[in-house]
């Protein structure tokens, strides 16, 4: 009886091309012969007419044709067995499929693997949660701490048994757990080393369970721009792992808030979210190209993420490995300017060909300030050249801050700095050395130094003293002495510091001094005061009648000497204060 008549478009005839193409799809299996036949004991061919393949066919026109119906199931079966002898390549990506005559025969031809997109799926089950609980200081009330409070951030394993997570995440920490990705275990965790500077902390895990069944994760080159990243981490809105993907938008020598610095940085557009923190930055490798850190937050900007490069990370592995701690990032002392005025540079002594920057100031704790001077030419840093913007070649077509090239060194590494000076070329080998600024960022995690005497609070300004006092516009509201001392002072020794009355806790001796708040202290009878310590030893030492402090805005303070030492136990009594001082000023 002939085959009835479906609708649609007639199936062409086969061309040449199409022979030629069939006889070379043909597979043979083991036990058929070159023909096609197959022996008693062989599978069926390749050649099927089962429409669920894995691999969807062209949609021709008109309605699908319909499957013709087995005619038992001894065939049926048949057919399945050879669905599930072809199941090697029946489940590949992609397989390319062409048609035969007519009806429905399809053959499955081989996949063509170089046009196949790979993109490796990155190490999830090195990513970690990061659980913290954390005791501050009291830096207004420095003999004790505030409340303690917990956070959670993300992490990542790392080889040598060490998981990689951001500074911020464990600073002032008491208790680090960390918990791997689909276990119900916590692990106690052993902070290693903190990078302030560079927002990178360290650990490690004693419990050999948490390292069973992970592998470390892998760190991969710089990226370039628009190249994909995937941001893996434990953000807020959930407990389980998160995944964001964009691009790398920018790269540049951006500001670390948390450690006050510049290093180099990579701007993306994928959003990094509270508890992101300490996540790595995957490449379409697979590889970890940073750690998420920061965030701009404004209502100007959108999905604008920074991560920490891998150039950094190295950098602090690297230094801890070799050092047995973290000594930090070394800087050049130097303030300069730029020279792309011609006038200037001519009035400077530069030839035509020459460029570099002029030095304005130069820190008196910097080593190169015993060879470099104020108005010398910065030409090169280590054999390359700086531009009269401040700018070095960095890749093709890209050029970066020549505070860049010294990132890279470490500290107590030498540079060769070529300089032009009264229209002459030098050369100076400098030893380079961390920032020792005036008012520290950071304490590193020490206890604050405080120091009483008759109510009066004394202290040493630092970046967080600030914070507490005047909250995190510091920067807006503090005294303008202070802030001028912070944005622009230079320490003249290295144990420098600003020493302030903080506060005044009320008692009869100081009647009339009790408005007097975080205002320094330039003298102490008649002999300036270098740091909190000095002061206290001289206090301590003092024999005068009297106890007369110098302070900022012509102030002065007057208090008898026996006095003032016999009151103090009294108030330190009312105000349940453990002692007069704090333990780093005994020694």
């Amino acid at each position: 009886m002939p085959e009835p008549r479906k609708r649609g478009r007639k199936p062409k005839p086969k061309t040449q091309t199409q022979t030629e193409t069939e006889s070379e799809s043909e597979t043979i299996m083991p036990g058929t012969t070159k023909n096609g036949t197959v022996a008693s004991h062989s599978l069926p061919a390749t050649t099927t007419n089962d429409s669920r393949s894995t691999s969807p066919a062209r949609r021709g026109r008109g309605r699908p044709k319909k499957m013709r119906k087995h005619a038992d199931n001894s065939s049926n079966d048949n057919h399945n067995s050879a669905n599930n002898a072809n199941s090697n390549f029946g489940h590949v990506a992609s397989p390319e499929r062409s048609r035969h005559g007519e009806g429905n025969d399809i053959t499955i031809l081989p996949p063509r693997w170089d046009s196949v997109a790979v993109k490796a799926v990155p190490s999830m089950d090195a990513v970690v949660k990061v659980f913290c609980v954390h005791t501050e200081p009291n830096f207004s009330l420095p003999w004790q701490r505030k409340r303690q409070y917990s956070s959670s951030s993300s992490g990542f394993i790392v080889g040598g048994r060490r998981v990689l997570t951001n500074a911020h995440s464990v600073e002032h920490h008491t208790q680090v757990k960390v918990k791997k990705r689909g276990s119900d275990t916590k692990y106690l965790a052993t902070v290693l080393s903190i990078g302030t500077e560079c927002d990178i902390a360290l650990l490690t895990v004693k419990d050999d369970e948490f390292w069973e069944g992970v592998s470390p994760v892998e760190f991969g080159d710089l990226p370039a721009l628009q190249d994909a990243v995937t941001v893996v981490g434990y953000p807020i809105g959930g407990d389980t792992i998160s995944v964001t993907s964009g691009v790398v938008s920018r790269m540049e020598i951006l500001s670390y808030v948390h450690g006050s610095t510049e290093l180099l940085g990579l701007q993306i557009d994928a959003a990094i979210n509270s508890g992101n923190s300490g996540g790595p930055a995957f490449n379409d490798k697979g590889k970890c190209v940073g750690i998420a850190f920061q965030s701009l937050k404004n209502d100007d900007v959108e999905n604008i993420g920074y991560v920490i490069p891998t150039p950094v990370i190295i950098h602090f592995i690297q230094d801890y490995e070799k050092n047995g701690a973290y000594t930090g990032f070394p800087i050049l002392g130097v303030e300069w300017q730029k020279m792309e005025n011609p006038d200037l540079r001519i009035s400077m002594g530069m030839r035509p060909g020459q460029k570099g920057v002029r030095i304005r100031r130069i820190e008196p704790t910097a080593p190169e300030s015993h060879v470099l001077k104020p108005s010398d030419i910065i030409l090169s840093f280590d054999g390359i050249d700086i531009a009269n913007d401040g700018t070095v070649p960095f890749r093709h077509g890209e050029r970066i801050g020549f505070s860049y090239l010294v990132s890279q060194k470490y500290t107590k590494d030498s540079a060769v700095v070529k300089v032009l000076r009264n229209s002459e070329v030098h050369e100076f080998n400098i030893k380079l050395s961390t920032h020792k600024r005036l008012i520290p960022a950071h304490i590193n995690g020490r206890p604050p130094s405080y120091y009483i005497i008759a109510g009066f609070v004394f202290t040493a300004v630092t970046a967080p003293y600030l914070r507490s006092e005047y909250g995190k516009d510091y920067e807006f509201d503090a005294p303008v002495k202070l802030l001028d001392k912070l944005l622009h002072a230079m320490a003249q020794s290295v144990d420098e510091q600003i020493v302030v009355v903080s506060q005044v806790l009320v008692a009869d001796i100081n009647i009339g001094y009790e408005e007097i708040v975080n205002t320094q202290v330039l003298a102490l009878n008649g002999k300036p005061v270098r740091n909190l310590k000095s002061l206290a030893d001289m206090v301590e030492s003092s024999e005068d009648e009297f106890l007369k402090f110098d302070l900022e805005y012509q102030q002065i303070v007057v208090l008898k000497t026996k006095t003032a030492k016999e009151a103090t136990s009294d108030i330190l009594a009312t105000h349940c204060i453990p002692s007069a001082m704090s333990g780093d000023l005994k020694t």
